[in-house]
């Protein structure tokens, strides 16, 4: 715990000193946010990013001009989870723009449970009144698969031309992770609430690297790229330094409920790196650069062993890039405090 507070206060005073230049010089420093940051996700949308990550009680949006500038920005409690089933632990939320009966609005995804944690976290969905991030939002329901309501964490959405999945960490049956592996599962969705198929799934931990102090897929989040659709998910536990990110990709021509469609990359793409400090990166997202040139990710990871699944966990983005055949290259886990270039067409802090 004390070692947890001194690298917050490590974190701010670094923030005060190196933060404004930084980002004057068109260039940005990790962490995003000193106090927060595990799960996270961020949108640029209309000139704004829109950043949220798990809290454990609510859920919360940020609201900036530049990357630099997030940890300073306009953060608003957009919605609060109520109801014994669903009132606490509150993890992995992520909003996405999606059509719905009254046209375009947000929708949150996010898992939560009842006091006791944790053995029976299920996802829910929340929708936004208008079309501002920032709310406000009322409670949809629950998301589930009924032939198959078991435990289930860290939805998000896949979305090709003609359709809308579900994307998810499960159990194969109605147990703590811990008593049987976590798998991930995709579905169709009827509409951004309800799914209309069955649950398919499309991953499990079979390699060494995914399995480390327990056998985990969690966090899945998709990419696009030309007409493929990259699925990044984190393998192993959190609770481990090698909790690291792992790929599959499938043709956005596929059928997405065939299990054939996808394949698994053999190697993690983001791994701990010991030299730099950084230790079980994960659970990520992906986001645009303001001119919609690049393609970045944001993920978690600790600066110090040992620092499991706690506050220590702290938002970190970088971009990516891509090969000659159309793979994502998310190269090293870069260490904290390191001067990136901001995402192009960002315009710094004022």
């Amino acid at each position: 715990m004390f070692r947890s507070m001194l690298f917050r206060l490590l974190c701010l005073i670094l923030l005060v000193v190196s933060g404004g230049a930084s980002a004057q010089g068109k260039t940005f420093q990790n962490p995003l946010l000193v106090f927060a940051g595990a799960d996270p996700h961020i949108v640029f949308h209309d000139g704004w990013y829109y950043m949220t990550y798990t809290t454990g009680r609510d859920i919360q949006i940020r609201k900036s001009r530049s990357l630099a500038t997030l940890d300073q920005a306009e953060m608003k409690v957009v919605f609060q989870p109520e109801g014994e089933a669903s009132c606490c632990h509150v993890w992995a939320p992520e909003f996405h723009l999606l059509e719905g009966p009254s046209g375009k609005r947000w929708y949150i995804y996010y898992t939560a449970g009842p006091k006791d944690c944790c053995a029976h976290q299920r996802m829910y969905v929340a929708e936004s009144a208008t079309e501002d991030p920032m709310g406000p939002y009322t409670f949809k329901g629950k998301i589930a698969d009924p032939r198959h309501d078991f435990w289930a964490i860290d939805a998000s959405v896949v979305q090709t031309r003609d359709h809308l999945y579900l994307v998810y960490s499960g159990t194969p049956e109605d147990f703590m992770p811990h008593e049987k592996p976590q798998h991930l599962y995709i579905a169709e969705m009827a509409n951004p609430w309800t799914l209309k198929s069955e649950r398919v799934e499309i991953s499990s931990p079979t390699f060494i690297w995914e399995r480390m102090g327990g056998p985990v897929n969690e966090g899945p989040v998709a990419l696009y790229h030309n007409d493929q659709i990259f699925l990044a998910f984190s393998g192993s536990g959190c609770w481990t330094d090698d909790y690291s990110l792992g790929l599959l990709k499938a043709s956005a021509n596929a059928d997405l409920l065939n299990p054939a469609s996808w394949t698994k990359l053999p190697e993690p793409v983001l791994e701990r790196n010991d030299a730099g400090q950084v230790y079980g990166p994960g659970h990520n997202g992906f986001f645009k650069s303001p001119d919609g040139t690049e393609d970045w990710v944001v993920y978690h990871a600790n600066p110090a062993p040992g620092q499991q699944c706690g506050e220590s966990r702290v938002a970190r983005a970088q971009k990516i890039t891509w090969d000659q055949s159309g793979m994502p290259v998310f190269g090293e886990a870069v260490p904290l405090w390191t001067d990136l270039p901001l995402p192009s067409g960002d315009p710094g802090a004022p």
